[in-house]
């Protein structure tokens, strides 16, 4: 925001009286911040999941505690499923014929990885299908 800028792409025409008053308004908030004479906020809406341009940001709390993951291995010869929730996935093939992971092929030497990236993010216990029948693949995850 820029005050009395007259003339740009986003704004054609005058409107330093709103951006005025918006500084204002922030300024009064500030103040009574510093001053101890309020600060106390109640978050009328949106209660709940909303998506993110409806979103409030917040700040997470310093002394949250982390959920503790358990990591898994498999040396996978045979077909199968990952048949717990998991919130990441690395798979190499480290045989000498080619696997299949979530129903694609995967050649010897060649890698991948997946996570599920955000807090309360995870893929479905299932998802990850395999094949290494005829070569040896290494999975990793943690549930």
């Amino acid at each position: 925001m820029s005050i009395a800028n007259l003339k740009d792409t986003g704004n054609q025409g005058n409107n330093y009286p709103w951006q005025y008053r918006v500084l204002l308004g922030l300024q009064a908030i500030a103040d009574a911040v510093s001053t101890g004479g309020g600060g106390n906020v109640t978050i009328v809406n949106p209660i709940g999941q909303e998506l993110m341009a409806d979103s409030v940001s917040v700040t997470l709390a310093s002394d949250q505690t982390g959920i503790a993951r358990t990591p898994g291995f498999i040396r996978a010869t045979s077909s199968g499923s990952i048949g717990v929730i998991t919130y990441s996935v690395s798979v190499s093939n480290v045989g000498v014929a080619n696997g299949t992971f979530l129903g694609s092929t995967i050649k010897p030497g060649e890698s991948f990885s997946f996570s599920a990236d955000a807090i309360n993010n995870y893929y479905t216990a299932g998802t990850f299908t395999y094949n290494g029948t005829g070569t040896e693949l290494i999975i990793i995850y943690n549930s």
